[in-house]
C-alpha cells in the first residue's frame, strides 16, 4: 500500500494530530458557506503557502490536486454553460482549497497518531461497553486512502489518455473499482493478520505504526 506520509519535522508535523483534524473541521465549515471569489482565492493563496513552508517535497505533493482536474474542470464548465460562471470560480476554489488542505493533514500525521486522536471522538462508546477502536479505524482508513483512490484514477486516467489521447472516459469507472476493491481487500488482510481494531493494545490504543499496512 502507498505510504501518504512525508517524514519530517516541519512545524506541521510537530503540531499534534487532534489539533491538525480539528483546525481542518473549524476552516471547512467556515470555508464552506463563503461565496465571496476575492476571500477563497486568498484562503487557496494561504494553503499553497502552508505547503510552500514545508520546503521543495511540500510543493512536490501539490500533484494530490491532479486527479481532481477533470472533476473541477467539469464542475467548472457546467456553471459555464448554465450561465453562472462567478459560481463556477467559487466552486472550484472552495474545493480546491479544502482538498488540498485535506492532504495537508494527511501527509503531515502519521496513522498511528490520527487513529489516537480519532479514537477519542469514540471513547464515549466505552460507557456502554462498546469498544471505541473498530469505528476511529475506520474513519482514520477513510482520511488516509481518499488520497490514495484519487491517485489510482488519476493513474488510470493518464494510461488511458496515453492509449486514446482523450482525457477521461466513463470506461475508467470499471478498472478504478476493480483497483479498489482490491486495495481494499489487501489492507483488510493486513489488519486482520495483525489482530484488526482488537489487536491494539490496550495501553497504547493509537499503536498501528503507517508501516504494518503494506
Amino acid at each position: 500500500m502507498i505510504s501518504l506520509y512525508m517524514p519530517g519535522r516541519s512545524w506541521c508535523h510537530r503540531l499534534p494530530a487532534w489539533l491538525k483534524l480539528t483546525g481542518l473541521a473549524v476552516v471547512s465549515m467556515a470555508v464552506f458557506p463563503i461565496k465571496d471569489i476575492p476571500v477563497l482565492s486568498a484562503v487557496l493563496v494561504l494553503v499553497l503557502g502552508l505547503y510552500a513552508s514545508l520546503g521543495t517535497r511540500g510543493l512536490g505533493e501539490l500533484r494530490a490536486l491532479r486527479p481532481m482536474a477533470l472533476m473541477l474542470a467539469m464542475i467548472f464548465a457546467l456553471h459555464a454553460i448554465t450561465g453562472d460562471i462567478w459560481e463556477g470560480i467559487v466552486s472550484v476554489e472552495r474545493l480546491a482549497a479544502l482538498v488540498l488542505l485535506a492532504n495537508l493533514v494527511t501527509i503531515t500525521t502519521r496513522m498511528d497518531d490520527m487513529l489516537q486522536a480519532v479514537m477519542r471522538l469514540f471513547a464515549p462508546l466505552g460507557w456502554f461497553g462498546f469498544s471505541p477502536r473498530k469505528p476511529a479505524l475506520a474513519v482514520t482508513l477513510v482520511l488516509r486512502f481518499a488520497p490514495v483512490l484519487l491517485g489510482v484514477y488519476s493513474s488510470l486516467r493518464e494510461a488511458y489518455q496515453a492509449r486514446t489521447g482523450k482525457r477521461g472516459s466513463w470506461r475508467l469507472m470499471g478498472p478504478f473499482m476493480l483497483q479498489s476493491l482490491a486495495m481494499a481487500d489487501n489492507v483488510a488482510e493486513a489488519l486482520t493478520a495483525r489482530g484488526s481494531a482488537d489487536g491494539l493494545a490496550d495501553n497504547n490504543p493509537g499503536a498501528l505504526p503507517a508501516r504494518t499496512i503494506t
